[in-house]
């Protein structure tokens, strides 16, 4: 959420969903989440420029806390959600990097908690990082597991959700099987590094989901960006002309097999109601969404988030 949105509100309330990320965190409005729904996690994330990955992390950490600490130790705040992000889809492409990352995230977890606050750590972007450099996420995996935090990771792909997970693939790509390199990369991850590691047991948050044609390569428009600009293509390849139908499948495929993983605590479409025109073709309760708040809420109403 990016804004207070009614159709949002109620899907809360009715379908108290496992996860809340929110990118308003008016005290009033997060409580208000809160109360309406307590077993969800509400997750928040502030507006930051860019990790710069090449330098120091001190500085960074405490740049970080002198302006998160002020709005994050409200009471109101600090009764609606239960843990924030730092920065947004961080580039840790080398080992420097990841350790630099690292680094980062587990010192501002440590800070967090003590005063009073969880932390996501990670929030990398779908597809990222490359798998070898997990192991030197290490220190940010021992401090949200001291700290009682979360790992959160972005999974998207297009022109459908399942694009690049088990056989839907690139052209000469081998099938593989119920993982994916985009959605369902966690899987992955955990088989291959952190279980491995002696991290399987650490709860992991999908802060962000859907379709998104930024990922690439992929089939579909060059420049499509949101569900909605998918719908031609949906046609096209013989799906059902039901756009919010269609989306609905897809995020009812991720969400059935998330709930065979007991280490996914939850799962946060991207978007439901926008604040910035960019972001438009991903709303699911924007004017061009059709049915899809209904379609989700209902959904949520019979499958209640398990555990």
């Amino acid at each position: 959420m990016t804004r207070y949105d009614a159709k949002a509100l109620e899907i809360i309330a009715k379908g108290k969903p496992a996860l809340v990320k929110t990118l308003e965190f008016d005290g009033n409005f997060v409580k208000g989440i809160k109360d309406s729904s307590p077993t969800t996690t509400v997750v928040a994330r502030l507006f930051l420029d860019q990790h710069n990955l090449d330098t120091d992390p001190a500085p960074l950490v405490q740049a970080f806390v002198e302006k998160l600490l002020p709005l994050a130790t409200d009471p109101l705040r600090m009764a609606g959600i239960d843990a924030w992000e730092a920065y947004n889809e961080p580039i840790a492409d080398t080992v420097d990097k990841m350790k630099r990352l690292a680094d980062f995230e587990a010192e501002r977890t440590r800070i967090l908690a003590e005063n009073g606050l969880r932390s996501v750590v990670g929030n990398f972007g779908a597809g990222q990082p490359p798998l070898e450099l997990w192991p030197e996420f290490r220190p940010a995996l021992e401090a949200i597991r001291q700290y009682n935090g979360f790992l959160g990771l972005h999974e998207y792909s297009a022109p459908v959700m399942q694009f690049r997970s088990g056989g839907l693939q690139l052209e000469g790509e081998p099938e593989q099987g119920d993982e994916g390199w985009l959605t369902l990369r966690y899987r992955k991850v955990y088989r291959q590094q952190l279980i491995p590691m002696g991290f399987g047991d650490i709860p992991t948050l999908i802060t962000e989901c859907g379709v998104d044609g930024l990922v690439q390569p992929r089939p579909g428009p060059a420049d499509a960006h949101g569900w909605q600009d998918f719908f031609d293509t949906w046609r096209a390849n013989g799906l059902r002309d039901d756009p919010p139908g269609v989306y609905m499948d897809q995020l009812l495929w991720y969400d059935q097999n998330l709930q065979q993983d007991d280490y996914i605590k939850g799962s946060a479409i991207f978007l439901a109601g926008s604040n910035d025109s960019r972001w438009d073709s991903y709303d699911i309760l924007g004017p061009n969404a059709g049915r899809m708040g209904d379609l989700l809420q209902q959904y949520l109403e019979v499958h209640p988030p398990q555990g």
